[in-house]
């Protein structure tokens, strides 16, 4: 195909799924519950990470432990005794259970009463692979960190493609009319970011030619991430939208 016809055809699925249609049957509708920044960054980020299997599970799963912080999570992070934390135990989705979900939250209260913003934690470095190092190590620099929950924090330092991570970056920094995504973040610009990539995008990806290398890693994701700069230089992730459309209708 040619480069035109598929910037056509990436064009086109863009305007199709970037809508506030597509918002309620994805996990972004989480923190879309939310007005004030703070909730929904803490929200968006266990929705992002969460974001394992069927969306209407993931959704599910996230509203449960949205109703379990009191549907105000800044608060809850900020405030919460240690009774408070007893509603927290039990919760599982696939392999995030309680003891993850603790140290998240120990965590978050920690960086919260330093910072305003969760968009500082994700600054440190000249690049998205170094930004995204250095927040899976700020995010375990904490004695307590449980060994088991360091992978649910991926880093292009053990060659993750880092999908979850980057996809919640996607909401907090891209911004547009459409408003699917958040924009919230000022000092990360949309073309700092890397595509996330899951099954429907890397097998369209693929079928387009945007996406040669066989093993589904950081490196792949900085090669989609390059081809996509060809088409939008300033804004290559908003083709995200398209890649996961086409891939979810089967479009071939």
């Amino acid at each position: 195909m040619k480069h035109e016809q598929v910037k056509a055809r990436l064009e086109e699925w863009y305007h199709r799924y970037n809508q506030p249609g597509f918002i309620a049957a994805d996990p972004i509708s989480i923190p879309h519950r939310f007005t004030q920044r703070a909730d929904i960054e803490i929200s968006g980020l266990f929705a992002a990470l969460l974001a394992w299997g069927q969306r209407k599970t993931i959704i599910n799963k996230c509203q449960e432990l949205m109703q379990r912080m009191d549907n105000a999570p800044h608060q809850f992070i900020l405030q919460h005794s240690d009774d408070d934390l007893k509603r927290l135990l039990g919760f599982c989705h696939r392999t995030f259970c309680d003891t993850d979900l603790l140290y998240f939250v120990h965590w978050l209260r920690w960086y919260y009463q330093q910072h305003e913003t969760l968009e500082d934690a994700f600054l440190h470095g000249s690049t998205q692979k170094q930004r995204l190092e250095n927040f899976h190590d700020l995010f375990f620099s904490l004695e307590d960190a449980p060994q088991r929950t360091r992978k649910h924090i991926a880093t292009p330092a053990r060659g993750s493609a880092c999908k979850r991570i980057n996809m919640y970056l996607r909401w907090m920094v891209r911004q547009d009319e459409q408003g699917v995504d958040f924009g919230l973040w000022q000092r990360m610009k949309p073309a700092d970011l890397i595509c996330p990539i899951d099954v429907h995008v890397e097998r369209q990806a693929r079928m387009l030619g945007l996406l040669k290398r066989e093993q589904v890693d950081w490196r792949a994701a900085e090669e989609l991430t390059e081809n996509l700069r060809q088409f939008d230089a300033n804004d290559p992730v908003k083709y995200d939208f398209a890649l996961f459309g086409l891939g979810v209708n089967n479009y071939n």
